[in-house]
């Protein structure tokens, strides 16, 4: 597997995943070896970001945060594995009003209880929201707002046979920004960015 990246960009990780992100403890691996290995995952992590992006109308403009993956261990020693696992992170450009960030949430609950995906927690914070949930096949996800309101959706693999991870190959619908990750969302939207509130189940 890759090294990790710059320790800049896993602090970034460690902040806006929240726990939720890559997981270095195998004791909920299974008790069988995974079948699938890391990259495998990651694509499939990738495929449950765009399915959730594609839920939601009217269409938010996004991009690739820096995604990172981990060895998993076991034991108080930590021992090796030979299993890892990954997580992407999408940030997302378009400006959501604080009177929206609500609706924008309802939208992504019900998509995922919708493929089956179990809400595991919610936090119902005003400033920074968020809702944790896992898939049948053992991969977390999260969205949350953080900084100055802005959405990120992250995708957690499950612990899987070590193997290189690639950048994920899915086009972001807006140009990458230049600078230190995060970059703040600048895209204004008729609907996500108004600061009226929205009627029940409004955007989805």
């Amino acid at each position: 597997m890759k090294p990790p990246r710059t320790a800049v960009v896993l602090l970034a990780l460690a902040a806006l995943a929240g726990g939720c992100g890559v997981s270095a403890d195998a004791g909920a691996a299974g008790k069988k070896a995974p079948s699938l290995q890391i990259q495998q995952g990651a694509e499939r992590a990738d495929a449950i970001l765009q399915e959730t992006l594609a839920a939601v109308r009217p269409e938010l403009k996004w991009n690739h945060g820096p995604g990172g993956s981990a060895g998993c261990t076991k034991g108080v020693a930590g021992a090796a594995t030979g299993t890892g696992a990954s997580d992407r992170i999408i940030g997302i450009m378009t400006v959501v009003s604080e009177q929206r960030r609500g609706a924008l949430l309802g939208v992504i609950e019900r998509d995922w209880k919708s493929r089956g995906y179990k809400i595991t927690n919610v936090n119902e914070s005003q400033t920074v929201p968020a809702i944790h949930a896992s898939t049948p096949d053992g991969y977390s996800l999260t969205v949350k707002v953080a900084g100055k309101g802005q959405f990120f959706l992250t995708a957690a693999t499950p612990c899987l046979t070590d193997s290189d991870v690639q950048a994920p190959t899915t086009q972001p619908n807006t140009p990458q920004r230049s600078g230190v990750f995060p970059q703040r969302p600048d895209v204004q939207d008729d609907f996500w960015s108004a600061t009226t509130t929205p009627p029940p189940a409004a955007g989805g």
